[in-house]
C-alpha cells in the first residue's frame, strides 16, 4: 500500500485545514455550527461578544470576528463551511468572499468576473 502524499503547503496564500488547525478551531467551528439554530444567530446578533465568550473564542478568533475578515476567520482556525454561516450573519455573500480572497473591493470583484465571462 503507498502512503498518502503529503499536502504541499507552500502554495502562497492558500491555509491547510489538516488536525493542528481543526484544534485551532474548534470553539470557533462549533459556535458556527451552532448558527443552524435561528434562536442562536438571534442572541448572537444581541449579544456577539457574550456569545463569543459562551464559546471560549481565543483573542485571535475574536478579532476576526469583529473585523467580519473570512480569511482571519480561516486562519484563526475557522472550516470554510462552518464559516460560511457566520458569514452569511454577517451579510457577506460569496462575491464579498471572493473579493476578500482577492484583495480586491466587492465592485472591481464583480466587474473582473463580468470581463472574464465575455
Amino acid at each position: 500500500m503507498t502512503p498518502p502524499k503529503k499536502r504541499n503547503s507552500s502554495i502562497p496564500g492558500t491555509i491547510i485545514f489538516d488536525g493542528k488547525m481543526a484544534l485551532k478551531g474548534y470553539a470557533l467551528n462549533k459556535m458556527c455550527l451552532s448558527f443552524n439554530s435561528a434562536a442562536n444567530r438571534q442572541e448572537f446578533l444581541r449579544d456577539e461578544d457574550a456569545y463569543c465568550q459562551k464559546f471560549n473564542l481565543s483573542d485571535e478568533q475574536r478579532r476576526a470576528v469583529k473585523n467580519r475578515n473570512v480569511l482571519e476567520l480561516l486562519e484563526a482556525g475557522g472550516n470554510i463551511y462552518y464559516l460560511a454561516k457566520l458569514a452569511g450573519i454577517f451579510g457577506l455573500d460569496v462575491q464579498d468572499i471572493g473579493a476578500q480572497q482577492t484583495g480586491m473591493t466587492v465592485e472591481a470583484f464583480k466587474a473582473k468576473l463580468r470581463s472574464e465571462k465575455e
